[in-house]
């Protein structure tokens, strides 16, 4: 029978630990449902006891009806006090949760100098504590804080704390890398000898990433006996984080062969990640294994030309089984292969062996070469592509834009904007302010735009970089401007390259409105149907 782990998520308590991390009651409530639709276990909300946020949480969570269990957060008792008279024990019991984490110190060194009581009223305040949960019902999940530290210094008494928490009832017994400095092999050794110690004990592994080893250690415990995994999505926690279990999951399902998730859940890996990524505002790093957008990218041109044969040649799962795709990346160091992916990708019938394919490989490595990057910008690229199939119209002519910007003493910035350009045989002259010169622009050139194409209305910038591209040059340094653009449904990205920034920044918000608008026809006060000039290149809006 293959064994099932049981899969513990703190990415609401553990993971607001992280730098830049805040969730409101709201966003932990959004994030607690994709959660629970994903299939983990439990879902750690907070600590009930330590701020109203958290206690608002646990209020209305229980409106949701979850599956998962929900599991409140809190230390055991203080010394010299009795658990009955604890307050943070007392809203743990009350909190409504199905399950408490009673954390617990297991290293005599902690005990002396961080409690500063002795070992003895340590191992009674972690019975009390427990013992009080467990009368009010509760499951309890004893996390033994700084475990591995404490089992190489004093193994006897860091494993008396497993004792004593097993003793007054604790479901479960959780072994901590709090500090993340402990090597896989050490792990593994640990658990093996406490699995054969407490044989009947459920043990658990919570580790940290300090060294860049937290699902490296996650992944030794249960090959060594452990039957549940704590960690967070995207790997979110102090310091250098927690174990990923975006990592954790799809390792322990598909290279392990154990049961965490159903097979049809493992699918929702990628959009739980980013939603998560989305409401913690925090950039996913596209490099992140199993639900990075480049996990599954492909550049080089042997390797793209490998995995249209078969993907198996450079991939070691289908990227769909965790909800993700393969990507081609097209770039000076791709052929054939890479564009003729693309183009599929996109619908796009090229000849691989017709001159246009070999034309458009060599506009992409020239512009390549004067800074412009497509492997950020699909958007751009896509409209390369489409250019050479002869799909896209042009929007408009562009004749000039003019910015003016005015600072004066006590006042904010002004910016405003000015666009001259022709719809079929039109000459429109608008103008726009904004908060800068780049929002100016924007606001200017839809004015000229929207009268014409009124869906651009449900389009709006989301992002924009600056790369400065030879920083030997100062100020007058060549830039490349990223541009993210949403609007209902999808989101793309644009770029831009020149020596002035502005004008990089209206290459790279003309593409955007191309983008949005492919296939729309004029509407409006403008001419119903019009010829469009040749657009000769993606450096002549």
């Amino acid at each position: 029978m293959t064994r099932s782990i049981t899969i513990f998520d703190t990415t609401l308590r553990d993971g607001t630990q992280g730098e830049g991390i805040s969730l409101s009651a709201d966003d932990k409530l959004k994030i607690a449902a994709k959660l629970d639709e994903l299939g983990v276990h439990y879902i750690e909300g907070g600590n009930p006891g330590s701020n109203g946020k958290d206690v608002e949480f646990f209020r209305r969570v229980q409106e949701l009806g979850l599956k998962a269990k929900i599991t409140a957060f809190g230390s055991t008792r203080r010394k010299g006090a009795s658990a009955e008279d604890d307050e943070n024990l007392k809203r743990i019991a009350e909190s409504g949760a199905q399950a408490a984490t009673l954390v617990g110190k297991s290293w005599d060194f902690h005990v002396h100098t961080a409690l500063q009581t002795t070992l003895e009223e340590n191992l009674a305040m972690i019975e009390d504590s427990i013992r009080y949960l467990k009368k009010r019902g509760l499951e309890v999940i004893f996390d033994a804080e700084h475990f591995f530290d404490g089992y190489k210094h004093n193994p006897d008494y860091a494993k008396s704390v497993l004792r004593a928490a097993s003793d007054a009832g604790a479901d479960w017994l959780v072994l901590c890398d709090t500090n993340g400095g402990t090597m896989p092999g050490e792990i593994r050794s640990a658990v093996e000898a406490l699995s054969a110690e407490m044989p009947d004990a459920r043990l658990g592994i919570h580790t940290h990433n300090d060294c860049e080893l937290a699902v490296a250690n996650a992944l030794s415990a249960v090959a060594a006996g452990a039957l549940q995994v704590q960690g967070t999505i995207n790997g979110y926690g102090e310091r250098c984080g927690n174990a990923n279990l975006c990592s954790v999951i799809p390792n322990l399902q598909l290279k392990f062969g154990l049961n965490c998730l159903p097979e049809e859940k493992l699918a929702l890996l990628v959009p739980t990640a980013r939603y998560v990524s989305e409401i913690a505002n925090v950039h996913m790093p596209n490099g992140q294994p199993y639900v990075g957008s480049a996990a599954f990218a492909h550049k080089g041109g042997i390797h793209v030309s490998a995995i249209l044969r078969d993907s198996r040649t450079y991939e070691h799962i289908s990227p769909e089984r965790v909800g993700n795709k393969q990507r081609v990346l097209v770039s000076e160091l791709a052929g054939q292969s890479n564009l003729i992916s693309k183009a599929q990708e996109l619908g796009i019938e090229l000849d691989p062996k017709s001159p246009q394919a070999s034309e458009t490989i060599n506009r992409i490595k020239d512009l390549e070469h004067r800074g412009y990057q497509f492997e950020g910008a699909d958007a751009s690229l896509e409209l390369l592509l489409r250019e050479a199939d002869g799909e896209v119209r042009e929007l408009f002519t562009f004749e000039s834009f003019k910015m003016l910007v005015e600072k004066s003493a006590g006042k904010p910035v002004v910016s405003e904007a000015f666009v001259k350009l022709r719809i079929g045989g039109e000459s429109l002259y608008t103008a726009g302010e904004g908060n800068g010169p780049v929002n100016a622009l924007d606001n200017a050139l839809r004015k000229a735009l929207l009268q014409y194409y009124p869906k651009l209305t449900d389009m709006h910038l989301s992002d924009y970089k600056v790369r400065v591209l030879d920083d030997k040059e100062a100020t007058a340094s060549k830039v490349r401007v990223l541009i993210e653009s949403r609007d209902a449904k999808n989101a793309w990205s644009t770029v831009g390259v020149s020596g002035n920034v502005i004008e990089a920044s209206w290459e790279a918000l003309v593409d955007s409105m191309r983008y949005a608008l492919l296939g729309q026809e004029p509407q409006g006060s403008g001419p119903g149907t019009y010829t469009a000039e040749p657009r000769p290149g993606l450096l002549n809006h």
